[in-house]
């Protein structure tokens, strides 16, 4: 990989944990909600209503606590009361406050590669949100740039290779999600390294079968991305 001269990281379970926040007020949220119906039906009925939101909120723990509430008053056929109502969003306010814990040797291997690559962040979700983690975690000063995306799809990361002044095969992409973070990347001749965490969102899923790409490369931990840089 001797022509890359900036790497991207992924934030949500690339640098911090973020899933499993999401799981958890999810968890909360079927409890409270669950009005004759199974935990597992009110979750089908969360993640298809966040899914149809996606246009109109994007991703993040805001777009998230709108899906909860419009799935309440779904589940309650309107008739949501003030006070599940005020327990969602207090679920949603516990899930922003929730401190920001990095992934393991995060830290060690960005203090190795600063000043080595330009060291950039390329994520999605909700700008306020994403910037106050970023803040939370005390890593922002090894970032050359930010970028938050509304989404990651190949006119995403090619508006963003554009922005930074390099050639696609100078680009490398970190991330735990194929669907976001690697197959858009590769699509457009750049590199990417996937790094799996334990918990993804439905919605990000892919199999790695569909990709077939020699500039891909899977390892268990981020520690590893130093034997390929």
């Amino acid at each position: 990989m001797e022509k890359i001269k900036v790497i991207g990281f992924d934030a949500d379970d690339t640098l911090w944990v973020n899933e499993p926040y999401f799981r958890e007020t999810e968890m909360k949220f079927c409890e409270l909600l669950t009005n004759g119906m199974s935990l597992d039906e009110v979750t089908k009925e969360l993640f298809a209503i966040e899914i149809g939101n996606i246009p109109l909120y994007g991703y993040g723990t805001k777009a998230f606590i709108l899906s909860m509430l419009e799935t309440g008053l779904k589940i309650t056929n309107g008739n949501l009361s003030s006070e599940k109502v005020k327990a969602i969003l207090e679920l949603g306010k516990e899930q922003i406050n929730k401190p920001v814990e990095l992934i393991d040797g995060v830290e060690e291997v960005l203090k190795e590669l600063f000043g080595k690559y330009r060291l950039i962040v390329a994520t999605k979700g909700d700008l306020l949100d994403q910037e106050r983690k970023l803040k939370k975690s005390g890593l922002l000063k090894y970032f050359h740039h930010i970028e938050v995306m509304s989404d990651k799809q190949v006119a995403d990361y090619e508006k963003l290779i554009k922005h930074l002044d390099i050639s696609p095969e100078e680009f490398l992409m970190v991330g735990n999600s194929l669907k976001s973070d690697i197959m858009p990347v590769l699509q457009l001749g750049c590199k990417a390294v996937h790094v799996p965490f334990h918990t993804t969102w439905e919605h990000e899923q892919l199999s790695e079968e569909e990709i077939e790409n020699t500039d891909f490369h899977k390892i268990d931990s981020i520690k590893e991305l130093l034997t390929f840089v």
